[in-house]
């Protein structure tokens, strides 16, 4: 599962929370973020977000982005799955359509050919896209990174981005007003992740269920 959404909207503190959800029904879970999640993705992460004497370009950004992605997919990501550990990620490839693509300009064709090509078919059962005024996430934010320092437009361009594709794939993307609380915000999360949570729940007691079983046999 992943959370998406404009700066400042509460993606980190919504997967942290899911993540506590998901462990409290039983379920190992592993929390991460992009760009970053491993040791060479975290420096990656650096170079695009915080490199101000020498930004890299629009180009260069995308596939700083890519590089960081396939090697926590590899390093990170599947290891985990195939592990059976749930992932939640902080960010995912959503952010580089609605970044890169929609809010730089970048070839899409391009742009998605990459993503595949980083994430060898690794997508999220669910993604979150947690929506709020660009004016009301900023202003939530301290000090801020290089993106962040972008101006309206691009970050408007992003908001817009992120809800046409909860509109245009709404199984898979589910749209949540980060607007509120904390604890409203996690009440809708889960209203919106309901079937999934259920899932969790069910497979949680299985997994108590076979370890109790296991427990009991006398050796």
């Amino acid at each position: 599962m992943t959370f998406e959404g404009v700066e400042g909207a509460g993606k980190s503190t919504h997967a942290r929370l899911l993540a506590e959800d998901l462990r409290g029904l039983g379920i190992d879970v592993h929390l991460t973020r992009e760009p970053g999640g491993c040791l060479l993705a975290e420096k990656i992460r650096a170079l695009i977000l915080e490199e101000r004497g020498d930004p890299p370009v629009s180009r260069a950004e995308l596939l700083l982005i890519q590089a960081a992605r396939a090697q926590h997919v590899d390093r990170v990501i599947l290891p985990r799955l195939e592990s059976g550990v749930w992932v939640v990620s902080d960010r995912f490839y959503h952010s580089t359509l609605a970044y890169q693509v929609d809010a730089r300009g970048l070839d899409p064709a391009f742009a998605r050919a990459a993503i595949e090509f980083a994430i060898v078919g690794a997508r999220p059962d669910a993604t979150v896209v947690l929506d709020l005024p660009v004016e009301e996430g900023l202003a939530r934010q301290g000090q801020r990174n290089r993106m962040e320092d972008e101006d309206r437009a691009f970050h408007e361009a992003v908001r817009e981005s992120f809800r046409r594709m909860a509109c245009e794939d709404p199984e898979r993307v589910r749209l949540v007003d980060a607007r509120g609380s904390v604890d409203e915000v996690r009440d809708r999360v889960r209203q919106a992740l309901r079937s999934l949570l259920a899932e969790a729940q069910a497979l949680g007691r299985e997994k108590a269920a076979r370890i109790s079983g296991e427990e009991g046999i006398v050796r």
